[in-house]
């Protein structure tokens, strides 16, 4: 019987934990602190509440001059660039600046000149970037790696544990994550996905051998208003209110970046979700704003909802 280990820790606000199977354990000990270490890097770079990373020095300059990046930074605003051309500029990396005025732990929302001024702060195609350098014409605009920095984070992780020679395990970066391989006997992995009206019940068992499976949802910071709305943290940057087709969408493709980005941009875009992020690769569970659960998989890669 191979063995499995598993090593818990909190990084970006979330819990962690990575799983390595088939292996020694001085060797896993190894891929768990190479592992963690890499996950810790990123969040050191890119956390917008770090004042030396490269997203604050960006920031600090928002109407001043432009900051030059280095590669893995541009590698990353040219794929968010992607994105907002791709959701017709509903996935926006600028939007950020609207938690400034919606309070979900007090349950408050902004009144509307304090939601009107953050709104026009909001806009990538305002931003000058030309592929070497970045500036934010605006005091006040910001920017943050939301929706794909943990993801992207999940991925160099992976990387890194193959790079040991690792191949059998899993990163999963609070509820988002990246197989490593399948289980040393072959068989894939199976992850749970919870429903988003009921933590206790499961909506689907997602089996996994490679690639990633990322979740966004209404359920994770929200409030419930005195007349029964339902606020969440997924905003839309051209009303900065909350989004409301779907309670939740799983995506599940060969990178957890890729995964985390196409689940956002479902919560965003709503009704057209499956058929406009159809892609090769690429399958969608979906949980409509009834509770109904269907699937997008042309290429099976999700099974059908089983029942609790």
């Amino acid at each position: 019987m191979w063995s499995v280990h598993r090593h818990a820790f909190t990084a970006m606000a979330s819990p962690n934990e990575i799983v390595l199977a088939g292996v020694a354990a001085d060797l896993a000990f190894e891929g768990f602190e190479t592992a963690e270490a890499e996950v810790r890097r990123i969040e050191r770079k890119y956390s917008r509440y770090r004042e030396d990373s490269v997203i604050s020095s960006i920031n600090g300059r928002a109407g001043r001059n432009a900051v030059a990046v280095d590669e893995e930074t541009a590698q990353l605003l040219n794929f968010a660039a992607e994105l907002h051309r791709q959701s017709d500029r509903l996935f926006d990396i600028t939007s950020g600046c609207l938690r400034r005025v919606w309070d979900f732990k007090a349950g408050r929302e902004p009144t509307p000149d304090a939601l009107a001024l953050q709104l026009q702060r909001i806009g990538w195609q305002r931003v000058q970037w030309d592929g070497r350098a970045i500036a934010l014409p605006q005091p006040g605009m910001e920017i943050d790696f939301g929706g794909i920095g943990k993801e992207y984070a999940a991925d160099r992780a992976v990387a890194a544990l193959r790079g040991l020679g690792l191949r059998h395990g899993f990163v999963n970066l609070g509820g988002d994550l990246r197989v490593i391989g399948p289980r040393p006997d072959g068989q894939p992995w199976v992850f749970a996905i919870r429903h988003p009206r009921n933590e206790e019940q499961v909506c689907a068992r997602i089996p996994l051998s490679d690639g990633a499976l990322a979740t966004s949802g209404d359920y994770e910071r929200f409030f419930i208003t005195p007349d029964g709305r339902r606020c969440c943290h997924i905003l839309d940057p051209r009303s900065g209110q909350p989004v409301r087709h779907w309670q939740a969408v799983s995506v599940v493709a060969p990178l957890c970046v890729a995964a985390g980005a196409l689940a956002t941009m479902a919560m965003l875009i709503g009704a057209e979700a499956a058929s406009r992020l159809s892609t090769p690769g690429v399958g969608f569970l979906l949980v409509d704003a009834d509770g109904r659960v269907r699937t997008h998989d042309p290429e099976q890669l999700i099974p059908l909802p089983t029942s609790p």
